[in-house]
């Protein structure tokens, strides 16, 4: 993972998100990305703006450059150097006059490694719900989910939380690379979970080993939790810092309606969360 894109959303979980990016990029020696995300303003929504379009654009070029100099003074504090002055990585740069909008994320994405991103609170939810299903859906690529405190170390211990599925064949397939740096790979199954038909967490082991990881299975019983909450117990207990699932197995309508291991782990985690669909 050699190349991070981070989008900077305006919110109190920002700074989060770029310590994080900077944790991976230490640890791959990597280049990260920023740009100043916002979300699409409708030309019809536009025009019922109370306060003048002009006026309205000069203050968000004027947040714009906040969030640009918090973005910078991040790198600095951590002594990563613009990318037209390194001589090696990690390393920084700073893409300007971003398009705005969802479309443009998604599109932009597939020229990284891997998305940054802030995990949703309660606040925040529906907007930067929409920016990281744009990640995840649009870019082909898997989307790094910060937890609200930044983590002191990323990949050393890393939990794959294994339910059969296609999402989640994709996300380890993604995260080799990572899984090479720990020290600890642990698979878990979570008996009673919300597994689809596919290989078994043996045969998982078995696929990784052949590309040189050694990891170790665990099993977890519900014992009247939900799969997502048997997922984050497990990766505690086990001392991760970094967790690999598969986004959004179920339909997405049905996870907004009934819950799901998805939408737990996003809102709840407390580590940083590697995902892809």
């Amino acid at each position: 993972m050699k190349t991070i894109l981070v989008p900077i959303l305006d919110g109190s979980a920002t700074r989060s998100a770029l310590e994080t990016a900077v944790t991976l990029a230490q640890r791959t020696q990597a280049y990260i990305e920023g740009f100043v995300f916002r979300f699409g303003i409708p030309h019809y929504a536009a025009a019922e703006l109370v306060i003048p379009f002009a006026e309205y654009g000069a203050k968000a070029e004027e947040e714009a450059e906040e969030l640009r100099r918090l973005f910078e003074t991040v790198m600095e504090e951590h002594g990563i150097p613009p990318a037209a002055t390194a001589s090696s990585s990690p390393c920084f740069g700073w893409l300007t006059a971003a398009p705005n909008g969802e479309d443009f994320l998604g599109s932009y994405g597939r020229a990284f490694d891997v998305t940054v991103l802030s995990r949703p609170d309660d606040e925040a939810i529906g907007p930067l719900n929409r920016v990281i299903e744009a990640a995840l859906f649009e870019s082909g690529k898997p989307v790094l989910l910060a937890p609200p405190q930044p983590p002191k170390r990323i990949a050393t211990s890393i939990m794959i939380h294994w339910n059969g599925s296609t999402e989640q064949a994709r996300a380890n397939a993604f995260a080799i690379p990572l899984l090479h740096l720990a020290s600890r790979v642990t698979v878990l199954n979570v008996i009673g979970g919300q597994d689809v038909p596919g290989p078994s967490v043996n045969e998982i082991i078995r696929q990784l080993r052949y590309s040189g990881i050694v990891a170790e299975r665990m099993d977890a019983e519900l014992k009247g939790r939900s799969t997502g909450e048997a997922v984050l117990d497990a990766a505690r207990a086990q001392g991760c810092d970094l967790l690999v699932k598969g986004a959004f197995t179920r339909n997405r309508l049905r996870q907004m309606v009934f819950g799901g291991a998805t939408s737990h782990i996003m809102k709840h985690a407390n580590l940083p969360v590697l995902m892809a669909h």
